[in-house]
Order: structure tokens, then sequence, then C-alpha cells
């Protein structure tokens, strides 16, 4: 897919006001590490994340999204009358139905003619949606498209701790590090058609590949196995997401380069999904890229689900990381498997 005439107009973020450290997640952890002899410290260790945001209890993913949202529409300068197309994107909803792009839509006064919906499609929803938003654009079916995300992980960390207390075996605390990683947050991007853009940066193309032989290595939601369990699980085989998540990002970064025509030096600057340190590294021998290309956010926001990608490429466009004139390159992957990569005129 390539686009002529897609602007991503601009992209707004809103963080929680609480922030829970590894050292915290540790302390309530203590009795199941001196079971086990781990050191404290090591949770920092193995996943390069010190420390995440999480939302005050009881506040929806809307509340944060519709935040991003009007951050979104106050610096674009755009009325919420003017948007064509409103879309979530968040894996976390206010619930199975309405969509929550409903109650954001009508927290931002968003007019009556516009198209509002949710999709999903794990840590790479802001992504898909982004392609959605740009088909549209150039399809003639809309000149303002607004993107909304919002992720939360204090209720699946607070299980999490609870179910590790419960089950304190090293297999099980393995399978449970990643959910621990978890962060919450909300971002907003907002796409404009080319004659209408005020500030953005083009829209080049992308490309998508999957591996959805390998669906089974991450899962969030409730216990299928056991619906009488209230909580929510996510169980993660980390192993196996950093050996075929990098194998799937890597075949895809390079055909995205021969697509696009970049070549092997190319882009500029890219953003990734933001999944711990191991992962960073491991993508970025195998891609021949040295870590002055690249941005993270994970230390201090841990994995934010679908919003971590685009948080990331936000603050890095706030702090002038991102320049004018430069390519830049979106490397979002998924549980799935699913990859999909970007590319922009900054």
């Amino acid at each position: 897919m390539k686009y002529q005439h897609v602007y991503l107009d601009t992209i707004e973020y809103a963080l929680p006001p609480h922030v829970l450290t590894s050292a915290h997640i540790e302390d309530q952890l203590k009795e199941v590490y001196a079971k086990l002899h781990i050191q404290p410290g090591q949770l920092a260790a193995w996943t390069g994340i010190y420390e995440r945001r999480l939302w005050a209890p009881n506040t929806l993913v809307s509340d944060g999204a519709i935040l991003a949202g009007k951050k979104a529409l106050d610096a674009s300068g755009f009325s919420p009358n003017s948007v064509d197309m409103l879309i979530y994107a968040g894996v976390c909803r206010d619930q199975q139905e309405p969509a929550t792009a409903c109650r954001i839509a009508h927290a931002l006064k968003i007019g009556t003619s516009c198209q509002i919906f949710d999709i999903s499609n794990a840590c790479l929803g802001v992504l898909n949606a982004i392609v959605q938003g740009a088909n549209a654009i150039s399809a003639d079916q809309a000149k303002i498209v607004l993107i909304v995300s919002a992720e939360s992980s204090r209720e699946i960390i607070d299980s999490t701790i609870s179910r590790i207390q419960q089950n304190p075996t090293m297999d099980f605390f393995k399978q449970n590090i990643a959910t621990l990683t978890g962060g919450s947050g909300a971002v907003a991007v907002l796409l404009t058609h080319e004659k209408i853009s005020v500030q953005g940066h083009k829209l080049l193309g992308g490309i998508a590949r999957q591996a959805s032989q390998h669906y089974e290595l991450c899962r969030w939601g409730h216990d299928q196995k056991n619906l009488q369990e209230t909580g929510l699980i996510m169980e993660t085989d980390a192993v196996g997401v950093l050996k075929y998540g990098v194998e799937l990002g890597v075949q895809t970064f390079h055909d995205f380069q021969n697509y696009m025509n970049w070549g092997r030096n190319a882009p500029d600057k890219i953003i990734t999904h933001q999944v711990g340190a191991t992962h960073q590294a491991t993508f970025l021998k195998a891609i021949s890229f040295s870590s002055e290309k690249d941005f993270t956010t994970f230390p201090v926001l841990g994995n934010i689900g679908s919003v971590s990608l685009p948080i990331t490429a936000a603050i890095a466009n706030q702090r002038r990381i991102l320049q004018k004139g430069q390519r830049v390159g979106f490397l979002g992957i998924g549980s799935g498997l699913n990859c999909l990569v970007l590319g922009f005129q900054w």
C-alpha cells in the first residue's frame, strides 16, 4: 500500500497520574522471591523496565482517550464537527457493546455525520486504524480522521500479582513476567488530506505480514478453561514471542525496505513497539541498525499495548528527535502474530 495525499497532522498523548515501579511490584512479591531465591531488582534487570503508569482506580479507558483526543483537536485547530471518521483502536474497551468510540465521540462533541467505530488487533490496533483512515482519505470518504486509543494495566497487574502469590513456582513466574511490564496511557492521531494539512507528516506507504500459526503465544482475557474465574489473565510465552516476533519483524521490515525502494540504511529514524530491552537489542542487531536510529520509552512507561508505538512517536516528535524531512518508520507488531510497518516523510 502506498499513499499520495495522506498526512499525519497531529499526534498527542495523555499519561496517567500514578507511577508504579518495578521495585514496588517486587515488594509485593517478596515472599515469592524469597521462596524462588530471586534477588530484588531482577524484574528491571530482565526487562529494562523500571516503572510504568496507572490510571486511578475505576477510570474508564475512554476517559484517557477523551483527554488525548481533545489535545489532538486543540493542537490541530480543527473543530470536532469537521471530523469525518473516529476510530477507537485499543485492546482495552469500556464494555463489549456499544463501541467505546461512541462515548468518546459524545464527549468530544463530534458531528453527527461522522463514522464512529472500534477496531482491535492487540498491540497493532492504532497502526491498523491509521491504514483504515488513510484508505478512507484516499478513497475520498473522509478528509479528517481521528484515531484514539487508551490502555489500562492496573487490573491485569493486580490480578497477576495475586495469581503468582497463589502459585509461587518458577515456571508460573516466568510465564507471567511479561504481564508485569504492562503500562497505561492514551494517544490520539489525527490524519488529514494533504489539501487541509496544517503541520503534517506525509504517509508514504506500508506493508503487513502475519504468522498466525503463533496465535497462542500471547493471550489476554478471561480464562476459557475456567469460566468461573472472574478476573482477567494474560499468559505469554516470552521466549516464543521474542524468537518468532523478531523473525516476523525482520522479514516484514526488509520487505518494507524493498517495497519502498529505500535500501538497507533507511529509514533515518524508527519507532518500534515498546516490548523491553532484550526485544529491542535483538531486533536492532538483526536489522543491523544502531540504537541511535531508535527511540524508546519502555524504561519509564512499560509496554502500553496499542498505545506504545504511537505515544513513543508523539514524545519523540515533541522532543524534536524526529526532524523535518527525515524518513521515519513505524514498526508495529502484535500478538497473533501480526506485523505492520509504515513509512513517513516527517
